[in-house]
């Protein structure tokens, strides 16, 4: 059977490109027909963004909160278009899909489902907590009160432009609020996985949000340049040189490595046992794969027998076929990055001061080829010092570090962490928490680093980035 053909969208209207590219699975197999957007095509629908705004405008903010509640229900259960005017797809054939051309199991592609599922249904809650408690009736009208004062705000883009990753399905959870924020998007899918912006999109339509809010853009690098410089305000997800690139660019929100560390104050370092598995949840759940995954552990004490029995935890994790409901390891879409990331530890493991505790505790090597996919094995590795290369790295799949050293180092040595999650009860260590600006979500007690509210907003707060508060003075009638 041919497989589907997945269109360009721009803004309400489908359209085929004779450019194509083909999807394919792990196997080789093709899953899907791409159209590929040129970069003179989505800069010419870069101009038309202010009517797709418009469409937008034409709703209230309550209406786009029911909108997104209604999309939430048929992105989880309904057969949607793959595109406007294309063949359906169900949810099961959602699932089989993204497993097949990204690698992840079926049960982590059903988890991320209800992670976007949920930001969906909790939209009201989310903005609340993005906006600060702010009537959404001045976004309708321009103007307002808050705390009693008059307010204004006025969007600081015509569109989102957004340059999504393979990694996780769930990072489209990042995007979606800006539809109920009235600002339509411009999104270049992951090379493996357009299927869940797509079906996002196809939820929208037809939970009643205009067409012309959408913009859909499979494209190559160039073009994937051109959809961020056509929008005033862009996301991109990257390494760190993606980080680096566009540190202090004010219209350009990067998400990048989260180096995400779970930190055991002196009160509870005696009782490491008790908080094994919030370490092994925060490392591993995923796959491994997510900003807000643990990459390193500190502790002040009893470091070495806190590495040994998480490691030991972490090896019992191993690849299992797709559909295997206790399937927790992702597959490597590329196993050439599978690779490198191996072929990198093994490096920085030569380095003295680092021992890699899950080697001995597993069967085989770290990189394995499982069913037909390249797997990465979780590693655990135990450094003698914070300063060692591997302490600071964080990796594609399920890897971590354990370093002890004084509550007192710690939070000067952290660096830049996503989520730091502090098990601790002593209020002084609190409070240097609190008042540590290396930290952007902060978790106090034993919550793994990977458990997320989305009404407390997450590396970067997408309403600010979204809409500028500017003065407004209105002279008394008469």
């Amino acid at each position: 059977m041919k497989p589907p053909h997945i269109p360009i969208l721009r803004f309400g209207r489908r359209y085929e490109s004779l450019d194509t590219a083909t999807l394919m699975d792990r196997h080789g197999e093709p899953v899907a027909e791409l159209s590929v957007a040129n970069p003179g095509l989505i800069r010419r629908d870069g101009h038309r963004a202010e009517n797709a705004r418009h469409a937008l405008g034409e709703l209230s903010c309550e209406q786009l909160e029911e909108i997104c509640k209604r999309a939430g229900e048929l992105f989880m259960n309904a057969a949607l278009p793959l595109g406007i005017g294309s063949a359906e797809q169900g949810p099961e054939d959602y699932i089989r899909q993204l497993s097949a051309t990204t690698g992840l199991p079926r049960t982590l592609v059903r988890a991320n489902m209800a992670k976007v599922h949920s930001v969906l249904d909790g939209m009201a809650g989310v903005l609340n907590g993005l906006t600060r408690g702010l009537d959404l009736s001045v976004l309708d009208t321009g103007y307002g009160r808050q705390a009693g004062a008059p307010v204004s705000y006025c969007p600081t883009t015509e569109a989102l432009g957004v340059v999504l990753p393979s990694n996780s399905p769930g990072v489209n959870s990042i995007w979606i609020p800006a539809i109920a924020l009235k600002i339509p998007v411009m999104l270049k899918p992951g090379r493996e996985e357009p299927w869940t912006p797509l079906r996002l999109i196809a939820a929208f339509i037809e939970a009643g949000c205009p067409a012309e809010a959408f913009g859909f853009y499979p494209t190559t690098h160039e073009g994937s340049q051109t959809v961020m410089e056509s929008c005033g305000r862009a996301i991109i997800f990257g390494d760190e040189k993606t980080v680096a690139r566009y540190a202090g660019d004010p219209s350009v929100e990067v998400h990048g490595p989260g180096w995400s560390k779970l930190i055991l104050g002196d009160d509870r370092a005696e009782h490491w046992e008790q908080h094994l598995d919030v370490m092994a949840q925060s490392i591993a759940a995923n796959g491994g794969r997510s900003c807000i995954n643990a990459s390193c552990i500190l502790t002040p004490a009893h470091g070495r027998a806190l590495a040994e029995a998480l490691a030991e935890k972490l090896a019992a994790i191993v690849p299992r076929n797709v559909d295997d409901p206790e399937a927790q390891l992702a597959g490597f879409a590329n196993p050439h990055v599978a690779h490198w990331i191996d072929q990198a530890l093994d490096e920085g493991l030569q380095t003295p001061g680092a021992e890699d505790l899950t080697a001995a505790r597993r069967t085989g090597p770290r990189c394995v080829e499982f069913a037909g996919s390249t797997y990465l094995c979780p590693t655990l590795v135990h450094c003698q010092s914070f300063d060692h290369p591997l302490a600071g790295r964080e990796f594609l799949f399920p890897y971590a570090s354990v370093v002890e050293m004084p509550t007192a180092e710690m939070l000067q040595a952290i660096g830049p962490t996503l989520v730091a999650s502090a098990i601790t009860e002593d209020p002084a260590f609190i409070n240097e928490l609190l008042s540590c600006r290396k930290i952007d979500r902060l978790n106090i007690g034993p919550l793994p680093t990977c458990v997320v509210r989305w009404d407390q907003p997450h590396e970067g707060n997408l309403f600010e980035f979204l809409y500028h508060r500017r003065a407004i003075q209105m002279a008394d009638a008469g």
